[in-house]
């Protein structure tokens, strides 16, 4: 039965059992139906908004109910389809569930005999594009309400070479059953991709370059210069996710010292021992009480190259410890070079201390100038653009060729994609590209991809996902009940070969990949695109205009080296410290381009949809999934009171710092603009 039902339904999984069980009267009868869309004008930089459709004979689109349950023997025994209907009034009595969105009616002529519709073919034959998000037939008659989530741009139709088909909200019941039948991979390559989204996800009607106050300065306008919020954002700031426990001191490379030379740090017991609050080195290493910010081996084998350009950058290497308060102090800050007489011969470094006044504080605001560009290129190279959007568009990518749009999993994972590839592209065509904003405002410059390249060599994706302990949801069991469904699901295991084998191609012979033979990897794999697309996203984006918006804090590239004792730079750094420190970052132009493009991607839209929610409440019928998902918003909701709680207990000094920049990355909604939080599904 179930070949037959993704046959004459395109590639449609099997409706649950109330669709198909239901006799109706003879004959032919309409079917009121709603239909919610939206339609886009003209989109300006400063309004990403799409406008309302106001004038229905604007719009000219046909709407045809597709059968799930009788076929076409003149259509390959595909589903029926039926007479074409057209919007017809505007039903102003129905609230907007979002702003912008209009509901119109249509009424659909239906021959009983040809059962139970499944599907809906749209066509749209007008000469611009329209937003479709949903369409609902509100009573067929035995069968109640049909709900179709569409949530999709719908183009001229001569732009297609195929038809716009959307399916009911009903899944397949009890798994996903094994079908090795050659006509259903024929029907399956009929279903083409679906069209991205053509809104750059950003909102904004400001005037170009005023730019509202960064968090960062809000409070206090010297905070962000102390050493506590320096090493607080290696925890609560922009880019928590490099910072790791120190497991040798002191420490070492991973470079091929045959190739490379010796690398292993100058830093001295000396010159941190000291400060460590009367432990010793070893006391402190065995305590784990020390840490490290390390960008060494990462930008080394590119320093000759980047140095050779305006820019000049060193290797660093940041030693800090924790205090018994749980807040980080700096130890020492390691600048490298590679050696003048080649990179055979290792490096050349200079090691840097704390220090709060006279000229010995000025070299060490530079020194953490230094660190700082460096994170600031590693996390929009590596920790955003790598490990959040490039990595993912294979998931994209497989999850449209090979899960059909009623597979639970792709109704678990879609939410997450939103924007993703259209993001992607965006950004390969003005912030990635060559010669394009990421290579005018960061150290790396022209090698900025080849050093996002390179990285992605180490990237493993297991180890990007959340402790087991928390992706116990419970939803996945009720969709995929045992393990032999998930190994007897052929588009879940074509759907995770391509991921490997193709869209990951260069890490196919990977050992760390999971089978995806069990449910419980089917759990972790899923929690962990999930994590990654949504909450881990939040976290390294959402936070750059407020810490990096005043870019003192968080400058991108460096135009000098630190000036050497001696030399006239020295004696004007004792004389001018501010002068040298700005004349040392980002140039003001640069900096412009950059503070605008942050402040772009760090904005809500306004028709963000946030984890535990969905953009429509009718996104499965299925009720138990439903009940799964409403458990998970409300643990969310619960997330929220506590991170306010914790915010407001003084004795979490992390969660503030000097700053006074309540840690807020994580909390899970948000309105719309520039607010320092909220988490998308996607």
């Amino acid at each position: 039965m179930l070949p037959f039902m993704i046959h004459c339904c395109f590639c449609l999984l099997e409706m649950t059992h109330g669709v198909l069980g239901s006799a109706v009267p003879a004959g032919i009868v309409a079917v009121e139906a709603t239909v919610v869309l939206m339609k886009k004008e003209v989109l300006e930089l400063k309004d990403f908004t799409p406008t309302l459709v106001d004038n229905v004979q604007e719009l000219l689109s046909s709407f045809q109910l597709v059968s799930a349950t009788v076929g076409d023997p003149k259509n390959g025994n595909r589903g029926v389809v039926g007479e074409k209907a057209y919007l017809e009034d505007f039903v102003s009595k129905l609230p907007a569930i979002a702003a912008g969105e209009s509901t119109f009616r249509v009424t659909f002529k239906w021959v009983v005999v040809h059962g139970v519709p499944g599907a809906v073919i749209v066509i749209n034959e007008d000469s611009s594009e329209f937003y479709l998000k949903s369409i609902t037939l509100e009573e067929f008659p035995g069968e109640g309400r049909i709900h179709f989530v569409c949530n999709s741009w719908v183009y001229p139709q001569v732009r297609y070479k195929y038809q716009r088909v959307f399916f009911a909200n009903k899944l397949y019941e009890g798994g996903l059953p094994v079908v090795n039948n050659p006509l259903i991979d024929k029907l399956r390559e009929r279903i083409p991709f679906e069209m991205i989204r053509e809104l750059f996800r950003a909102e904004g009607n400001r005037k170009l370059l005023k730019f509202p106050l960064p968090q960062v300065i809000q409070e206090d306008k010297y905070a962000w210069r102390t050493d506590e919020e320096f090493t607080r954002e290696m925890l609560a700031g922009v880019n928590p996710v490099n910072i790791r426990r120190l497991e040798e001191f002191p420490p070492v490379s991973k470079f091929d010292e045959s190739k490379y030379g010796d690398h292993k740090s100058t830093i001295k017991a000396a010159d941190i021992e000291h400060n460590l609050e009367g432990l010793t080195i070893e006391e402190a290493l065995g305590s784990n009480r020390l840490f490290i910010l390390d960008h060494h081996d990462s930008l080394m084998p590119y320093l000759n190259r980047i140095n050779d350009t305006a820019n000049k950058v060193y290797a660093t290497r940041t030693l800090l410890f924790l205090r018994d308060d749980s807040t980080l102090k700096p130890l020492a800050i390691e600048l490298s070079l590679p050696h003048p007489d080649g990179e055979q011969h290792g490096a050349v470094s200079e090691v840097y201390t704390p220090a709060d006044s006279g000229v010995e504080a000025s070299v060490w605001q530079l020194a953490k100038a230094y660190v700082t560009v460096n994170d600031s290129g590693v996390h929009q190279l590596i920790s955003h653009w790598l490990n959040t959007y490039a990595t993912m568009e294979p998931f994209v990518i497989a999850t449209n060729r090979h899960l059909s749009v009623l597979h639970p999993i792709n109704k678990l994972l879609a939410p997450h994609y939103r924007g993703t590839m259209n993001i992607n592209a965006s950004a390969r065509q003005t912030l990635i590209n060559a010669g394009g904003i990421i290579e005018q405002t960061f150290f790396p410059a022209k090698y900025a991809m080849e050093i996002s390249a390179v990285v992605y060599k180490s990237w493993n994706f297991v180890e990007q996902g959340l402790p087991a302990d928390l992706i116990k949801r419970r939803l996945l069991r009720h969709l995929l009940p045992n393990d032999a469904v998930v190994r007897a699901d052929a588009e879940l295991q074509a759907w995770w070969k391509e991921v490997r084998v193709v869209g990951h191609g260069d890490k196919k012979h990977e050992p760390w990949w999971p089978k995806l033979e069990t449910v419980i990897e089917l759990m972790e794999t899923c929690t962990t695109i999930i994590w990654v697309a949504s909450a881990l996203h939040a976290a390294v984006n959402f936070g750059q205009y407020p810490y990096a918006g005043y870019h003192p804090n968080r400058p991108t590239l460096c135009r000098k080296f630190m000036p050497e004792r001696g030399t006239e730079e020295f004696a004007e750094l004792e004389r001018d410290p501010d002068k040298v420190f700005l004349h040392t970052i980002t140039n003001r132009q640069q900096t412009i381009l950059g503070v605008s493009v942050i402040e772009i991607l760090s904005m809500h839209s306004t028709d963000e949809v946030y984890l535990g929610h969905r953009d429509t409440a009718e996104w499965t019928a299925d009720r138990k999934a439903l009940e799964a998902f409403e458990r998970f918003g409300a643990a969310l909701r619960g997330i929220e009171v506590e991170i306010v709680a914790r915010n407001g207990e003084g004795r979490f000094k992390n969660r503030n710092g000097p700053v006074k920049v309540p840690y807020t990355l994580l909390y899970p909604t948000s309105g719309a603009g520039l607010t320092g939080k909220g988490i998308p599904s996607g």
